[in-house]
């Protein structure tokens, strides 16, 4: 079941997100069959990541808060903030995604 991660940034700690950028793309390459998107949060002028998004198929909350617990921006102290909240998908790719049918038993 998807959930979605919303992360965000302490107050002038882009050194720590700098420094641990690399170690934290190959966590999501290792975890890849995980992550159905994800990508950052961007200020006004898009100059500044200040935080990011991840959407994940996990089996629960808990897997979903193990999940960014993992990550290096998480151990690297980057976050003022983390909310995690379940999803399900109604557009994609600038469509309307339609719900599967029932299964016939």
């Amino acid at each position: 079941m998807p959930f979605v991660i919303s992360t965000f940034d302490k107050a002038n700690h882009k050194h720590v997100r700098d420094a641990l950028r690399q170690r934290h793309l190959e966590y999501l390459e290792a975890n890849v069959k995980k992550v159905i998107a994800g990508g950052g949060f961007f200020n006004d002028e898009g100059t500044l990541v200040i935080g990011g998004l991840l959407i994940v198929d996990v089996e629960s909350r808990v897997e979903a808060e193990e999940f960014i617990r993992n990550d290096p921006f998480s151990s690297g102290d980057l976050f003022e903030r983390v909310e995690i909240v379940r999803w399900k998908c109604s557009f994609l790719d600038f469509k309307r995604v339609l719900p599967a049918a029932p299964r016939v038993a």
